[in-house]
């Protein structure tokens, strides 16, 4: 049961919940009592440094993993267990940035947005873990990289930084590659893969927007330029050149 005391107060109990199947029914109950209005004070309620997880799969730096190649059978195993963590991690996201950002003056609006992402990865994640299951694995059997939880910590600080580094570019990057590997995914004949990305894909268009719009609104709070501020927090934030 989701602490129901406030909004930021119900982000955190998914925070604290180490359990994937827990973060995704506190995740969904707390949806439905935002919807119902029985959850309607934003309150204040700070979040942790790092979400709790469960104890697999080993978090390794980006550097440190595995080349995968979605061909074979066990490439693609490995490809999907990656994007099921990115989605773990963008559940943990989505509540972070409900609960840490509540000294900006934001609208109703805002809060909405994000619990509807944090459902939608929700989905996102169970889709990937009954392919995982089908195949006979399971998220934590592989090892997974811990890089969209450090630039979460990276912009912890400031809600312009974490807008622009992680629906800007992480999450928008994900629309650049997804494309061309639902096409290697049919092109071996993994429809159930393929079909699964798609759906993901098509989502996550209205999360990258919902980046923008509240980035955007942030910047007219402050008198920022949205393009340039945007260009300065990215040269910032992300180490190197960016991946096309």
């Amino acid at each position: 049961m989701p602490n129901k005391s406030s909004l930021s107060a119900a982000a955190c109990s998914v925070l604290l919940e180490p359990s994937v199947a827990g973060k995704i029914t506190l995740t969904q109950e707390i949806a439905e009592h935002w919807a119902a209005g029985s959850i309607a004070d934003i309150g204040k309620a700070p979040p942790p440094d790092r979400p709790a997880r469960p104890p697999r799969p080993e978090l390794r730096p980006p550097r440190d993993m595995p080349k995968r190649n979605a061909r074979g059978d066990q490439g693609r195993i490995a490809l999907i267990h990656a994007i099921a963590h990115i989605e773990l991690n963008a559940i943990d996201l989505a509540w972070d940035i409900i609960a840490r950002f509540t000294k900006y003056d934001l609208l109703g609006e805002f809060y909405h947005d994000w619990i509807n992402v944090a459902v939608d990865e929700a989905r996102h994640f169970e889709l990937l873990n009954v392919y995982l299951s089908d195949h006979g694995s399971a998220y934590g059997a592989l090892p997974a990289h811990d890089g969209l939880w450090q630039a979460a910590e990276d912009t912890a600080g400031d809600l312009l930084a974490r807008l622009a580094i992680v629906p800007m570019v992480l999450e928008a990057r994900g629309l650049d590659t997804t494309p061309p590997t639902i096409a290697k995914l049919r092109d071996v004949g993994d429809d159930q893969a393929a079909d699964i990305l798609a759906e993901i894909a098509a989502e996550e268009i209205a999360h990258v927007a919902a980046g923008l719009r509240w980035f955007h609104y942030v910047c007219d709070q402050q008198k920022f330029e949205p393009p340039a501020t945007y260009q300065e927090l990215v040269k910032k934030h992300c180490k190197g050149q960016l991946k096309p």
